[in-house]
């Protein structure tokens, strides 16, 4: 048997349906992959669009941007936002490629499966499960963090206590749920994000009482650059400017995960490619831009853009407001902040539980994993991620602090680990469909600009990834947990892989192997339904389409 038949055996049951003639379970109209009918389509398009539109935006955007601020000047953190922002934007495209040709629960640990090598199917699986699982604790210590702003008299421990178990119920219920709640939180991120930009600019322009107008006269004085570390010339700012990218790269992660739950998703071959089709607008819109105004209102010399409390008083858009005499505003920054926080923890549980069901599915994870509760959730999955949580409790010391910015540059160090292996992937792809004659308009969706993005960002990200803690090996600068936290997970995932190599004697699917054409025949005979117009207040969603 090839390995294409081996692999088509376990994903699809090729069947004969008696009534319609052709292979693949039935469900409606539609017919799908196998674990379909074990996990339930709640996803819908305006889902979908709002999630890939501001479902990752958290504290990495909200209060960590002030740290690349204070760490490479204005010019630094602008310039380090929008080169990741960029490459980030190709990770995006080429795993919506995939996932509209082969739309599966795990997305690229199981394209990892069928278009490189079953041991980085393995590796990378196991490594996303890992990051998961440590970006969950950091995230409900953060919103433990912002309640602080409001009040101390209660402990953190009883925050992280519920905010936990508010992730674990929401994603023991029907996906619809999940969907609805990513929906809500989303929409307030983009209000307070438009209202926030919208401040900056009165702020800038002199439009507050008392104040003259900014400009860009922060760009000046202090500077465009910092000299990171003491380093004088160009060398301090150069250093200054790179160490932005570990930071964009924690507030840019998880922006992968529209396709993590596609197996959830109705008619995933046209939602999700419309869903990171506009990647670059939402970029721009959200991320650069509110850079740009940070740079512009706050100074980069700033003292509270360290101050290292962790809740609103931190965020540069709130530094901004209080200068200006705006009162009202940490108060609601810090409120969808809290959100965020919420937001992130379900989408890190959305993609971690989705991704171990997907490798329970390939045979990489216990079989029991499988299990789902009536409302078609991978009930053991979660449970399994959700024990994790409990390294949130480890922040309850007085090295709080330091816990968590651990957990963030573990987080960081995987998300870059994990756009490295879907650019690695979807490039095998690529060169497969070019070796099979395979032309890209057969294809379900064909992403614009590749295969130049996916090489872009393997690259790009591959050298930050090796950069990463380079701070350590400037002379009287050695830190042990900075060099762990930026490095551990580079043996980590080459461990996983070669022991899985070791063991199972596996092979790299080879450019003629991979089952390209099968699965296109699949979404040739199985067409999605056709979309139905939106009326009335639904119009409001092509918006954000």
């Amino acid at each position: 048997m090839s390995f294409s038949e081996e692999k088509d055996k376990n994903v699809y049951d090729g069947k004969l349906d008696a009534e319609s003639g052709s292979t693949g379970p039935v469900v409606g109209d539609e017919q799908v992959f196998e674990e379909e009918k074990e996990l339930r389509r709640g996803l819908q398009q305006r889902h979908i669009q709002m999630i890939a539109l501001a479902g990752t935006i958290g504290t990495g955007l909200f209060l960590s941007s002030g740290r690349a601020l204070a760490a490479a000047g204005p010019v630094g953190a602008l310039l380090g936002y929008l080169f990741t922002g960029i490459l980030v934007s190709g990770v995006v495209l080429s795993i919506a490629e995939l996932s509209s040709l082969v739309p599966l629960t795990g997305s690229y640990v199981r394209h990892a499966e069928y278009f490189f090598d079953p041991a980085l199917s393995f590796a990378i699986g196991w490594n996303t499960v890992y990051s998961c699982c440590v970006s969950i604790p950091a995230e409900v210590t953060a919103a433990a963090v912002l309640i602080s702003f409001w009040t101390t008299a209660v402990s953190n421990g009883v925050w992280i206590t519920i905010m936990g178990l508010l992730i674990i119920g929401t994603n023991m219920c029907f996906i619809r749920v999940y969907g609805e709640l990513e929906f809500s939180f989303s929409m307030l991120k983009i209000m307070l994000i438009i209202g926030l930009i919208i401040m900056g600019l009165c702020i800038d322009l002199g439009g507050v009482p008392g104040q003259h107008r900014l400009g860009f006269q922060y760009w000046r004085n202090p500077g465009p650059f910092v000299q990171y570390l003491g380093l004088n010339g160009s060398l301090g700012h150069f250093l200054g400017f790179w160490t932005t990218f570990s930071n964009a790269a924690y507030a840019y992660s998880g922006i992968e995960s529209i396709a993590a739950a596609a197996a959830e998703t109705k008619s995933p071959r046209r939602n999700i490619p419309k869903a990171a089709k506009r990647i670059f607008v939402r970029v721009l819109l959200f991320y650069v831009i509110s850079i740009l105004i940070v740079t512009m209102i706050v100074p980069s010399n700033s003292p509270f853009l360290l101050n290292g409390s962790g809740n609103a008083s931190e965020s540069p858009f709130v530094i901004a407001a209080n200068l200006a005499g705006i009162k009202v505003i940490p108060h609601i920054v810090n409120a969808v902040v809290l959100t965020s926080a919420w937001s992130s923890g379900n989408s890190s549980m959305l993609g971690g539980s989705r991704t171990l069901y997907g490798l329970a599915r390939e045979g990489h994870a216990p079989k029991f994993l499988l299990r789902t509760n009536r409302y078609g959730i991978p009930y053991i999955c979660v449970s399994f991620i959700s024990v994790f949580i409990a390294l949130g409790y480890m922040t309850l010391q007085d090295s709080a602090s330091i816990v968590f910015g651990w957990f963030q540059d573990l987080v960081s160090a995987a998300a870059l680990v994990t756009w490295i292996t879907i650019c690695l992937v979807y490039l095998r792809f690529y060169y497969a469909c070019k070796r099979q004659g395979i032309s890209r308009s057969e294809l379900p969706w064909a992403a614009p600009f590749q295969p130049f993005a996916a090489w872009m960002g393997l690259l790009g990200f591959g050298l930050i990834l090796l950069t990463g803690g380079f701070s350590v090996f400037i002379h009287g600068d050695w830190d042990t947990e900075t060099f762990f936290s930026s490095y551990f997970n580079i043996p980590l995932i080459f461990l996983l892989y070669f022991g899985y190599k070791f063991i199972k004697k596996s092979k790299i699917v080879s450019l003629d192997e991979m089952p390209i054409r099968h699965y296109i025949d699949i979404a040739n005979e199985n067409p999605e339904p056709e979309e139905i117009p939106a009326k009335g207040l639904q119009k409001l969603n092509i918006l954000w389409s």
